[in-house]
């Protein structure tokens, strides 16, 4: 994800929601576990528990005693640990800062380029040792087959979040989406679709963001150039051949691009999400480089959220739910979005009137609706991509 670290993604159905009043869209999640219908308040709070739980244990902040004594435990325990998370990454480094700022807690932030089974290998290899991931921010395929790993907890605005983005006991939430775009360095010319990478002048300067069999970039990149050449969320064949084809002209190449080979023009030319690109238009501008993104014009946009869960081997059990309040309160929803990501609260907090508008204004979401793979149609993606992506090995 991150800086180019990338994860098989969730399904994103928020994008109805920004592509100006779309109906809606099917939505589909991580594990098989089905929600009931309509906005549910916290199990705690409709059992109606009296008594405050521990905030290391609690389902809810309502079971704990509040948001205010989950964080105050968790500035006890002196700091949340997370992975994956690097600072170009949907704003994760404003994020974090003002987390810090906000509780007294400090961050610790792991092995930024992780994809999301690094992120489950370093918690299981890191288990018991107190330098585990205290939160995962995962993928869809990754995190629906280590649910048994996640402790229950639904933040104190759980209600706001559509219960297709939610298990229906708490164990993931959906966070953030964005859309697949290509980003490139604007002295190599105009690019606007995915058949122009097939330029002979691309030699050697493609980059997708990471391994279709464990990023979600490379996943979802794959999704978008089949839906660019005749195929279908049923029917990736044809973007399997697309990036076959670029890596036997060379123009695709095995790197795993990050902030520093854009910076160095090692890889001008990346497919990647909207909102990790977008991040750095300016950081990359002080360089000389004029970094623009665009969503390909030659198929529909393509999607996906990422999941929130808490690590059940937590070593800061508190300061991990309090994260997750936070990330999920107006403040931390609104950082995403400024960060050019789509946070999954986004619907609710247009009707309170607590959104950025000026940073939804500059996500510059596609007019239509985006393509959102179900989970059957993610699975068999992911076995036929096990059967031929062959021709290239992307590390990271």
């Amino acid at each position: 994800m991150h800086s180019m670290r990338s994860r098989l993604a969730a399904m994103a159905g928020i994008a109805a929601v920004v592509v100006a009043a779309c109906s809606s869209g099917a939505t589909t999640s991580p594990g098989t576990a089905g929600a009931s219908g309509g906005a549910s308040a916290p199990a705690s709070q409709a059992a109606g528990s009296a008594a405050a739980g521990d905030p290391k244990t609690a389902k809810s902040a309502a079971e704990a005693g509040g948001v205010d004594a989950v964080c105050a435990a968790g500035k006890t325990e002196g700091q949340v640990t997370l992975i994956a998370t690097p600072n170009n990454w949907a704003n994760y480094g404003q994020m974090i800062t003002d987390f810090q700022t906000k509780y007294g807690i400090k961050v610790q932030s792991d092995k930024p380029d992780a994809n999301s089974q690094d992120e489950i290998n370093q918690a299981t290899q890191l288990a018991g040792t107190g330098r585990q991931p205290d939160i995962f921010d995962l993928g869809s395929v990754v995190a629906a087959a280590h649910t048994d790993m996640y402790a229950p907890y639904e933040p104190a605005t759980w209600a706001d979040i559509p219960d297709t983005n939610k298990d229906p006991n708490g164990l993931w939430i959906n966070n953030y989406t964005g859309f697949i775009s290509i980003a490139y360095d604007t002295k190599l010319g105009d690019i606007t679709k995915f058949s122009d990478l097939k330029d002979p002048k691309y030699k050697g300067k493609v980059a997708l963001n990471g391994d279709p069999l464990s990023a979600s970039a490379g996943f979802n990149g794959v999704v978008a150039a089949a839906l660019a050449n005749g195929g279908s969320a049923d029917n990736l064949a044809p973007g399997v051949d697309f990036f076959k084809n670029l890596t036997t002209i060379g123009n695709l190449i095995p790197v795993n691009p990050n902030d520093a080979t854009v910076a160095s023009g090692q890889t001008p030319i990346v497919i990647d999400w909207t909102y990790n690109q977008g991040g750095l238009i300016a950081t990359l501008a002080p360089k000389g480089i004029t970094w623009k993104v665009v969503v390909p014009s030659d198929g529909p946009p393509v999607a996906a959220f990422y999941n929130e869960a808490i690590n059940k081997d937590a070593a800061h059990p508190a300061a991990a739910r309090c994260w997750v309040e936070y990330v999920f309160s107006d403040a931390g929803q609104n950082t995403w979005l400024k960060g050019f990501a789509l946070p999954v609260r986004l619907q609710a907090m247009q009707k309170a009137g607590t959104v950025d508008a000026a940073a939804l204004a500059a996500v510059g979401a596609p007019a239509t609706p985006p393509v959102q793979l179900t989970q059957a149609q993610t699975d068999a993606a992911t076995t036929y991509l096990k059967a031929n992506w062959k021709f290239i090995t992307i590390p990271g």
